[in-house]
């Protein structure tokens, strides 16, 4: 059980606790779907970036969604689920050395988005974790 009691506003049981302040509920939404989306980036490839950090961010929520895929990825979802576990290990510190990987495998613009939806998701994740919010 949350530690809060869910708003009446919001259709998941996330958008319902942020819902007590509805504008921030509908700022955060609004950007969790541009961020989600197809972009620079594919949704698929996000997606299993959002998994890799909800198994580190402690929001049993975001973690019954699903665990990554077991899959061989292509090159460029696997550097970034390789970012994302970098961030979670070193807490978002990313070295000169690491960040040329990245430079290698993704273009400014893929950067840019990949580094807001990782910071985002991870910023969801916490107030899940804060609220425990479950699955």
């Amino acid at each position: 059980m949350a530690r809060i009691l869910e708003s009446k506003t919001g259709r998941t049981p996330f958008q319902r606790l942020l819902g007590h302040n509805p504008e921030v509920m509908n700022a955060w939404s609004q950007l969790g779907s541009v961020l989600e989306g197809e972009g620079n980036l594919s949704a698929e490839l996000k997606e299993q970036v959002r998994r890799t950090l909800a198994q580190g961010n402690g929001c049993e929520y975001c973690k019954a969604k699903g665990k990554p895929d077991d899959i061989h990825y292509d090159e460029k979802t696997s550097v970034a689920v390789a970012v994302a576990e970098v961030f979670l290990t070193q807490k978002g510190v990313i070295t000169d050395q690491q960040f040329h990987i990245i430079i290698e495998a993704f273009t400014q613009k893929e950067i840019s988005e990949l580094f807001a939806f990782i910071t985002f998701t991870t910023a969801s994740q916490y107030f899940g974790a804060a609220m425990r919010l479950e699955g």
